[in-house]
Parts: structure tokens; sequence; C-alpha cells
């Protein structure tokens, strides 16, 4: 008889009760157990299917609780609220090839259950036969260097900016004149996907008629990735679209459109799934609460993503640094461990991202398989775009050549002109 495999989810748990009990309510919950003991829930049964609680262990505890629970108010809990780590191994067989369903079992319910002032989904440990079971990145790393050309340095790229606004022609027009800046990548904004003002089915055509001539006329393959966060259905109409034309990549809003129409999508189209996190904040900012990035990052990259955000260091967003190199260096590392399959994902630093930004990006990733998007970085250069793009090549230029910024500058006037503009604003 094979052995019997395990997924183990690591969480973080507050609470004034004892956590060894919790810990086995939490268990309890998310398998074959409910509040009070039932008929059909013979020892058998337990045996097979009920999750086990591997460890619980505490670290400081806290003066004030994190998160209200009207359930331990009528008991009249009170301080310590004790915190511990926690670890659950959730039977395999409880789940099979399923992601919504592997996401509500280490997830759902916990969020609510009574007993907790505060829980935090950490991470999610997978068999390697159970990881192999789901899908893959079509292009990942290694394909989305072949795409675009782009081998042995961090792939350079920008925002379409205005966020939204610009008519197809507009837009066209500017992934053009992006094209022969010479970045490597151009992405939609998160926020413009399907606009009455550019609708994809006219933004697609005018797109990807820039982008073929301008292959044709180089032999140089910019890779666009069309937002085509929608409905399940249209969303595989949208990718369709974009593959007849001639595209390489479709970005999908990954809180937004979910785990099910992620993975459909993948299923869906040959093409490179850019997965943006927009919205991540609201599942993981908060210490006590959500998701940390590798329960999320595993999720989504069962669906079979090829490219995850995972924000900026020193940008515009809340993240620091550390929490920014995890994320990156996470990516970058297979999703089971043993599974010997090379499914990782292109890490994509992004928000506030410029010349000066770059030499921590490298720091944060440890390898140069990134991207490195610049949409005001690119689009807002005093020079213009051209020299955008150029002052990315030269601040990397630096770090190869191991010289400051400023020592480099003096002979770059991109570059030069860069950090006289991007470093006045902070």
């Amino acid at each position: 008889m094979a052995a019997r495999q395990f997924i183990e989810a690591r969480y973080l748990i507050e609470t004034p009760l004892d956590p060894e009990k919790v810990a086995g309510i939490m268990a309890g919950e998310q398998s074959s157990g409910t509040f009070v003991k039932v008929a059909n829930e013979t020892e058998e049964l337990k045996e097979r299917a009920a999750a086990v609680v591997l460890s619980v262990d505490e670290i400081e505890p806290l003066a004030e609780p994190s998160l209200y629970s009207a359930y331990l108010e009528r008991r009249h809990a009170h301080a310590p609220y004790r915190r511990a780590h926690v670890r659950v191994a959730y039977p395999v067989e409880n789940v099979g090839r399923n992601l919504p369903t592997l996401a509500s079992i280490v997830a759902g319910n916990l969020y609510d259950l009574g007993e907790v002032t505060g829980l935090k989904l950490l991470s999610i440990d997978l068999p390697a036969a159970y990881r192999q079971s789901y899908e893959m990145p079509r292009l990942g790393i290694g394909g989305t260097r072949a795409s675009t050309g782009a081998e042995g340095r961090p792939l350079f790229g920008t925002i379409l900016k205005p966020n939204v606004g610009m008519s197809a022609q507009e837009t066209a027009g500017l992934v053009a004149s992006l094209c022969e800046a010479g970045v490597d990548f151009i992405k939609d904004d998160e926020i413009c996907a399907n606009p009455v003002h550019a609708p994809l089915a006219e933004r697609v055509p005018a797109v990807m008629r820039e982008v073929r001539a301008y292959r044709d006329r180089t032999c140089r393959n910019v890779m666009v990735a069309f937002n085509v966060t929608d409905e399940t259905d249209a969303m595989r109409r949208h990718a369709e679209l974009v593959e007849r034309e001639g595209g390489s990549c479709v970005m999908a809003s990954l809180n937004w459109c979910g785990l099910s129409a992620t993975e459909t999508l993948r299923r869906s189209t040959p093409l490179a799934v850019h997965g943006h996190r927009n919205g991540y904040g609201a599942f993981g900012r908060h210490p006590a609460l959500g998701f940390g990035f590798d329960a999320y990052q595993a999720l989504y990259r069962l669906a079979g993503i090829d490219h995850m955000h995972v924000h900026g260091i020193g940008g515009k967003f809340s993240d620091p640094a550390e929490e920014v190199e995890h994320a990156a260096r996470r990516c970058l590392a297979p999703l089971s461990a043993d599974s010997g399959i090379d499914d990782r994902v292109m890490p994509v630093f992004s928000s506030g991202q410029w010349a000066a930004t770059l030499h921590r990006a490298m720091e944060a990733a440890d390898s140069e398989d990134f991207m490195f998007l610049a949409g005001g970085g690119i689009l807002a250069h005093p020079l213009g775009p051209e020299a955008g793009v150029e002052s990315l090549r030269q601040a990397y230029e630096a770090i190869l050549q191991d010289k400051t910024l400023e020592e480099h500058a003096a002979n770059h006037p991109a570059l030069a002109a860069a950090l006289a503009f991007y470093g006045a604003r902070g």
C-alpha cells in the first residue's frame, strides 16, 4: 500500500485560550470534525480523514487582542493573548486535485473561529507527486527569456501610462515608441482591461500590428502582457485573440479572477500568464490576519502562472525590503523542493521603480532572473522614454562595474538626468 500523503500548512495563531486546544479545533474544523461529535464520526473515519496537528510552538504573547471576537467576549476571555506557530497536516485524499477546495481546507472557516483573535496562513508544503498533478508554467523563466531574447540580465519593462483613457490607436502609438526605446516587456495597467474607450477587440490588433512590424524589422520580440481580467469565458476569448494576433502574454488580476478562473485561463492558452497581485495587501498586510506570501504564491503557482508581482524596494508601496526580498526568492525556488521539476516563476519588481532602485532588486533576487518594470521611471524620464530605458541599462552597467550611480552618471547623460529628476522626488 502506498504511503499516505499530507499537505502541511503552517499558521500563526493568537488566542487567550490554550494554543494546543485551539490547534486541535482548527484541525477538526478543516477535516472530519465539527463543534460536537456526530454519529458517523467513527474511529476508522477519523484515522482515514482527520487532520493531524504536527506542532505548536508558542512565541511572545500580547497584552491586547489583534482582532475582536464576540465569542471570546461572551466567555469573558482576557489577556494574555498567546501566540503560536502551528503546523497541521491534511490528508491529500480529502482534497484530490481541486485547487479551490485546497484553499478552502487550508484556510476557509479558520479565519472565523471564535477562539482566535488572530490567524494567518503562513505557508503550504506539498508532496512532490501532488504538486505535479497541477498546472505548470508554460513559459516560466526560460521561455520568457527565449521569447524576448533577453539573456544574462534582468528584463527591463514598463507599464502603459496613463493608466486609463487612451484610445486603442493612442495605446498602439505608445507601444510603438516603447518598442523603439528598447524595452523587453510592456504591460497594461491593472485597471485597464476592456474599457469602452479602448476595448481589447480593438486594442489587441492595433498594438500587435506595431509589435509585429517592429519584430519583422529588428528580429526582436517585445512581450506585451494584455490585461484580460474578466469573467472566465471572456478571459479565454481575449487570450485567443492575443494568440491569433501573434502575442506572447496575457495578464490577470489574480485576486479578482480567483484561483479557478486563473487555472482555466492557464489550461486554455499557450501564452505566458502574467500574475498581477493587486489587492494583495488586503490578504497579507495585517501581521495577524490573512495569507503570508509563501502560502499565497503556492496557490497561484499551482494555477500555472509564469510571472508573479512582488512589488518593489524603495517604491511607493508599504512592503518592507525583507518581505520583497523573500517574495522574489520564493518565486525563484521550486514550489516543492523534492519534485525534481523546474516550476520557478519570474518575479516582477514594480511600483515606483527607476534606475536607483535597480541595485536593491538585484540584491533581493540574488539573481538576474527577474523583471524590472518602471512605469513613470521610463515614461516620465525628462529626456524621453528611450533615455528612461537607457538609464536602467546604465544603472545595470554601474552595478556590474562596481561603481556608484553618481560615478557612472558622470559620462552617461540618461542616468545623470534620472538621478537629478527622480532623486529630487525622494
